[in-house]
C-alpha cells in the first residue's frame, strides 16, 4: 500500500516477505493509521463533550461542597446553632397550609419573613416599571425571589461560604412558599391585600389574578400554587440536606 512508510520513512524493499498493509520496520497497519488520521471530528466530540461535562460537574461539586481547613471551634458551633433554629424554623414552615386564611391572611403571613419579602416584593414593582405593565406586576414576586438568589451566589461564589449559601438556598425556598397563597387566592379574592382590600374589592390591585388572567390560567391558580408550595417545600428541605453536609465536613476539619 505505501512504498515508504508515513510513521518511520522506511523503504519497502523487494525482499520484505510483510504484508504489504503493514510496515516491516515499525509494524505500522496502514489501514489503521489511515482511520486515525482522517477521522471526522464528530467520531471523537461524544467522549470529548462527556470528559468536559465530567470536568464541570467536578468543578461544581468542589464549590458546592467546599469547607476550609481547618475550621474554628466558635465558628463551627455558632453554625450549627444557627442550622438548628433553621431547620426548626424551616420544618414550621412546612407544616403551614397556604390555602387557609384566617381574617384575610394565611398563616405564613404571620411570620416574620413574610416583611422582609414584602419589602423586596414592593420594590420589584418599581424596579420592573420601565419593562411595561406585565412585568411591574410580576416584578414584585419576581424580585422577591431574585433577592435570596443573589444572596446564594454572593456567598458562594465571592464569600466562598457554602453553609451562608445554604441558608439562602433556606430563603429562598421560603419564599416560593410566601407566593403560594397569593396564586391560590388569585379568584376568590379573599386574601387581605396591602392597603387593607381584597382582591375581591378591588380586582386591579391582585397580582396573581392579573398575571394568571393575563395568560388565562386563571382556572388552574389551585393547581398552581400546590406546585409553587411544594418547590419551596423541597427547597427548604435541600437546603437543610446540604447545610448538613457542610457542617459534618466542617466536623472533620474542626481545628484540634
Amino acid at each position: 500500500m505505501y512504498q515508504t512508510c508515513p510513521k518511520c520513512g522506511y523503504q519497502r524493499q523487494a525482499s520484505d516477505i510483510i504484508p504489504e498493509s503493514q510496515c516491516p520496520a515499525c509494524g505500522l497497519i496502514f489501514s489503521r493509521w489511515l482511520k486515525q488520521r482522517f477521522r471526522s471530528p464528530e467520531s471523537s466530540s461524544p467522549k470529548s463533550r462527556n470528559s468536559k461535562t465530567d470536568a464541570l460537574l467536578g468543578q461544581l461539586k468542589e464549590r458546592v461542597l467546599y469547607v476550609e481547613s481547618p475550621v474554628s471551634h466558635s465558628g463551627f458551633y455558632g453554625r450549627l446553632l444557627l442550622f438548628v433554629c433553621f431547620a426548626f424554623w424551616g420544618f414550621w414552615f412546612i407544616q403551614t397550609d397556604y390555602s387557609q386564611l384566617t381574617g384575610g391572611l394565611p398563616e405564613i403571613n404571620g411570620s416574620f419573613m413574610h416583611l422582609v419579602d414584602l419589602i423586596f416584593h414592593e420594590a420589584g414593582h418599581i424596579l420592573f416599571i420601565p419593562f411595561g405593565q406585565f412585568m411591574t406586576i410580576l416584578g414584585g414576586s419576581l424580585a422577591q425571589l431574585m433577592m435570596p438568589m443573589a444572596v446564594i451566589g454572593v456567598f458562594l461564589l465571592q464569600q466562598r461560604d457554602t453553609f451562608g449559601a445554604s441558608i439562602g438556598l433556606w430563603w429562598l425556598g421560603q419564599s416560593v412558599m410566601d407566593l403560594a397563597p397569593y396564586i391560590n387566592d388569585a379568584r376568590a379574592g379573599e386574601l387581605l391585600l396591602l392597603g387593607g382590600t381584597t382582591g375581591r374589592d378591588n380586582p386591579g390591585h391582585h397580582d396573581w389574578r392579573n398575571i394568571l388572567g393575563d395568560l388565562g390560567l386563571l382556572e388552574y391558580d389551585h393547581l398552581i400554587a400546590g406546585g409553587v408550595n411544594f418547590m419551596g417545600e423541597a427547597l427548604i428541605l435541600l437546603s437543610l440536606v446540604w447545610g448538613g453536609n457542610i457542617l459534618y465536613r466542617q466536623y472533620q476539619n474542626l481545628a484540634r
